[in-house]
């Protein structure tokens, strides 16, 4: 077998791999042919893994990340107890050997997952990283505590919202895509993926039965807002939302949130707000009693002529 087959029969067996790098949600994101993987062996089972989406850009060869798609990086499987020196040595020479088998690119640029915090083999291969933040709720077991960490803000925006709409569930995308269009729309943003990219992607999430569409009605069955989510063994994430520009004050919005993780409860262990750079987004998450979680995004530029081009485009926004 190539290493994409090996990869496949690995995904399947290896529950703990993050949604993100699954093989199937590879396939639906960058295509069937548009990714690959390196992988480290030992004794016959994959140890390491790095999987990477390849595209063309204006003729250049790069790797990037793909559209909904929060964080990829590597994947290791540790030994059991490991000693911290140990532990450190073994994941440089798991990385250096995934670094070695990456093709030739004019530019690489992967979002780690929070769980990688050595990103040191990646420097040392001429790799460099911005750090930015994602927002989780660490452990969904106790609702009521959880509930008692968010703000009195948010507390009060839920109670309100109880009030004046009901959350449901739906696999109606295309009400959802009308919606998360909206909030686009009204920041004068062009949506970034189509209706046909999301549909691909919710009907191989809904084939893994990991995915709810979280919807707010109100009583005269007018939509205020929704929220996609999704969730692997590890984690439920927010992966999309929007909502009627019209009907803000609902407050809509924070009641799908509160819904989602109770949802989240039932199948997952945390919940991961996918976080924002952006400061009111990250007012938002924070206000749900969220950990600050820093993640990297790792980058390295091998073509002096795509950084050229890179530096001009960014010169003349």
């Amino acid at each position: 077998m190539n290493n994409k087959e090996k990869y496949r029969a690995f995904c399947i067996k290896e529950l703990g791999i993050p949604i993100f790098i699954k093989d199937w949600w590879l396939d639906a994101v960058c295509g069937k042919v548009g990714w690959d993987v390196a992988i480290v062996e030992k004794g016959g089972e994959i140890v390491g893994c790095l999987p990477y989406c390849l595209r063309s850009r204006k003729g250049f060869k790069v790797i990037y990340l793909p559209k909904l798609t929060q964080t990829m990086g590597p994947f290791i499987k540790y030994p059991e107890s490991q000693k911290c020196d140990t532990r450190l040595a073994y994941e440089k020479e798991i990385f250096s050997s995934l670094t070695d088998q990456l093709p030739e690119v004019a530019h690489f640029c992967q979002s780690f997952n929070y769980s990688i915090t050595n990103w040191l083999p990646f420097y040392w291969k001429g790799f460099r990283q911005t750090t930015r933040y994602t927002y989780v709720i660490e452990s969904l077991e106790n609702l009521d505590s959880i509930w008692k960490n968010f703000s009195a803000n948010l507390r009060n925006e839920i109670r309100k919202a109880e009030k004046l709409v009901v959350a449901k569930t739906s696999s109606d995308l295309d009400s959802f895509y009308k919606l998360n269009k909206m909030t686009f729309d009204r920041q004068n943003l062009t949506i970034p993926y189509s209706f046909d990219f999301i549909a691909n992607l919710d009907n191989v999430c809904a084939a893994n039965n990991c995915r709810r569409i979280f919807f707010a009605f109100d009583s005269q069955n007018r939509i205020h807002a929704a929220i996609y989510l999704i969730w692997d063994s590890n984690s439920a994430y927010y992966l999309m939302g929007g909502g009627d520009p019209e009907l803000r004050n609902s407050q809509a919005a924070s009641l799908l949130m509160w819904e989602a993780i109770k949802f989240s409860a039932t199948v997952t262990k945390k919940f991961d707000f996918e976080g924002s750079m952006i400061e009111s987004v990250e007012r938002f998450c924070r206000s749900f009693g969220t950990v600050q979680k820093p993640y990297f995004q790792i980058f390295r530029t091998s073509s002096k002529v795509y950084k050229l081009l890179n530096g001009l485009r960014e010169i003349l926004r």
